[in-house]
């Protein structure tokens, strides 16, 4: 197919990989991978200019929100359901933990990264709520 009339994409990595960038907005994939664990998750991030769509495609997946303070004030799992959208608003703490057999499509301003970015290193409570709480919902 001619790429001036259509783009193709596809990852069956792991991990996070943006696909597509146009404009001010990104496509990406997230699959998982060895960090996304609930006994390896140790910091949560915001974007601090920018909300960021998940959309589980396949598997299954919660999103944990911690707030949106200055720090991880609190622990929120969000079991989420193959095709809906879940918008997580600018400034809000957020991870999320997957089956091994996941996809979540997220899309995002393609500027979002490091430099519009926080990461809050969780407190070995916060890590142990984490653990708790997904134990029973996510398998590995």
């Amino acid at each position: 197919m001619d790429e001036s009339l259509l783009e193709i994409r596809n990852y069956d990595g792991e991990g996070y990989q943006p696909l597509i960038d146009y404009g001010a907005w990104r496509v990406a994939i997230l699959r998982w991978e060895q960090s996304m664990q609930p006994d390896k998750i140790d910091f949560m991030e915001r974007h601090t200019q920018t909300d960021e769509v998940f959309v589980l495609l396949n598997g299954q997946a919660t999103l944990i929100l911690g707030g949106n303070s200055n720090r991880v004030d609190s622990i929120q799992p969000q079991k989420m359901e193959a095709r809906k959208l879940y918008n997580v608003k600018k400034n809000v703490w957020h991870t999320v933990v997957m089956s091994k057999v996941a996809t979540i499509l997220i899309v995002e301003e393609s500027n979002t990264g490091v430099d519009n970015s926080e990461y809050y290193n969780l407190t070995p409570e916060s890590r142990k709520q984490i653990r708790d709480l997904t134990k029973t919902n996510i398998p590995r």
